[in-house]
This record gives C-alpha cells, sequence and structure tokens, in this order.
C-alpha cells in the first residue's frame, strides 16, 4: 500500500474522531457524569482510557506516551472514581450520537461505515494496547457511529505504532515532543499541554543537543530532521496493514465518501488550528 495514501487516510479520518475531545455535547455528558469541564483533560482522560479498563496511571502514561506521568496522576485513577469505564464507554457514544447529527446527520454513511470497519478489523493489534483495546469492543449499530468506532480504532492503530517507531528512534516521551516541536510542527507552547515541566523540556533539549538532533536554539539540525522524517516514514509503514487489507480501490472510494464529513468536521470551528499530531487544522 502507497504509504502517502496511508498517511492521507489519517488526515481524513483523524478529526473525525477529534471532534469528541472538543464538541460540546461531549462536555455535557462529561459533566452528567460527575467530570470537571473548566478544562477537557478530566474527560479526556476518562475518555480516551476507558476501553482499557479501571487501569493505574503507569498504564495510561505507558499507553499514551507523550504525556508526563505526573499530569496523567492528576486525571487517573480519579477519572474511576467519577464512572467507571462502562459508563464512560456509553457516554462516550452518547456524545458522538449527538455530535454527529448535529455536524453533518447521520444519513448517508452506511458505505463509508462499512469500509472504515472493514480496514479497522483487519488492524493487526499484537503490541499495540490502545488498538487492541478499542478492538475488544463490541460494534454499535448505527453506520455513524460505526464509522467513529472505526476512526478510532485505526488512529490508536496508527498511534501504537508512532510509538514504537519513537521507541525504535531512541526517543523517550519529552524527547519526542521536543524533536517533534523542532522541525516546526507545532509552536512549543502547543506542546506545554503534555504536561512537562520547564526543567523537563530543558533537560531533552540537552540530551538531543549532544546527540547532534537539535542546535543551540532548539531547532532541529539535518540529523534531526532526518531521524524525524524516518520516524515519520515508519509510522506510515506500521499503519498501512489496514489499508492494504481493504485493497487499493476500496481504500480510495473511502477517501472519497469522507470527503464530506471531513469538511464539516474541519468547518465546524470546534478543532484547534495548531496542535501536537502536527497535521493540518484538526
Amino acid at each position: 500500500m502507497d504509504t502517502a495514501r496511508v498517511r492521507q487516510m489519517w488526515h481524513l479520518l483523524e478529526p473525525l474522531h477529534a471532534l469528541h475531545y472538543y464538541a460540546p455535547e461531549a462536555f455535557e455528558e462529561a459533566a452528567a457524569l460527575g467530570y470537571g469541564t473548566a478544562e477537557r483533560w478530566p474527560a479526556y482522560f476518562a475518555w480516551r482510557a476507558a476501553p482499557l479498563g479501571a487501569v493505574g496511571p503507569g498504564r495510561v502514561a505507558s499507553a499514551f506516551y507523550s504525556f508526563s506521568p505526573a499530569m496523567v496522576g492528576r486525571y487517573v485513577p480519579a477519572a474511576w472514581e467519577a464512572a467507571a469505564p462502562a459508563e464512560v464507554l456509553a457516554a462516550r457514544l452518547r456524545a458522538v450520537d449527538r455530535t454527529y447529527r448535529g455536524l453533518f446527520g447521520v444519513a448517508g454513511l452506511d458505505e463509508a461505515a462499512a469500509l472504515a470497519r472493514r480496514a479497522a478489523e483487519a488492524a493487526d493489534t499484537a503490541g499495540r494496547p490502545l488498538a487492541a483495546a478499542h478492538a475488544d469492543l463490541a460494534w454499535a449499530d448505527a453506520p455513524h457511529l460505526v464509522l467513529w468506532q472505526a476512526a478510532t480504532l485505526l488512529r490508536e492503530h496508527r498511534g501504537d505504532g508512532h510509538v514504537a517507531a519513537l521507541l525504535a528512534a531512541g526517543l523517550d516521551p519529552v524527547e519526542a515532543l521536543v524533536s517533534f516541536a523542532a522541525v516546526g510542527a507545532a509552536p512549543e507552547g502547543v506542546f506545554a499541554s503534555r504536561g512537562w515541566s520547564e526543567g523537563e523540556w530543558a533537560a531533552a533539549r540537552d540530551r538531543l543537543a549532544g546527540r547532534g538532533l537539535v542546535d543551540a536554539a532548539g531547532a532541529a539540525t539535518p540529523a534531526g530532521r532526518e531521524l524525524r522524517a524516518g520516524i515519520e516514514r515508519r509510522t506510515d509503514e506500521l499503519a498501512a496493514t489496514p489499508w492494504a487489507a481493504l485493497g487499493p480501490d476500496a481504500t480510495a472510494r473511502l477517501a472519497e465518501l469522507l470527503g464530506g464529513p471531513w469538511l464539516a468536521a474541519i468547518g465546524s470551528g470546534l478543532l484547534p488550528s495548531e496542535n501536537t499530531l502536527g497535521i493540518g487544522k484538526i
């Protein structure tokens, strides 16, 4: 499978998944469960970690990778004191249902949902904890919810593979962020959302400088850019299995069908224009 197509499918599906973290309906459902909504993090950690079960902060920090363990510890295991994972998962689907209905309706998504589910069900989950946890969940009946579930499983599958690529490149969690900021993926301030202290960030920058990956100003050196480009290539390669299984024609058809929902998601104004993923406006 052409890795350019693999990356395109990520760009198309990521906004459909990410809406859930920013939509008013999600904050309303979170508040109903008892989570604070002055910031998005209490519910974020619950929404994203719920498929893993009522796990502790060590498991969550390991799977999420880029978040400071200290930050994770502020929200986990407190997340499960507000609501059990099963309650969180049910509320998550209610939030997606309401969000999708309000943004682009739910008619006409049957084919896209079926194709996305076929790709998601072909995702290899060995060594991929978040993808495996989502693969164990029962599929919803409604096509628009199936589409969201498939988008979510596929993005966690890709994310698990990205962690593997970072590990192979010898980048620890904070170094991964520093090196990504160094190539201009997003301003450093955007990465502050991951909870690392200024001292931790500076120490990681010093370690990368010692490896010749960033310069004195913190910008990526040619070696640093080459390393990051290799990580992105490897991430695409590791994310290719679902699309190879779906096949080029069906994948191209899904890309065509996702155009309308993607435009609605991007045009909603809900998604941040700068983000730690370094892709488009999601």
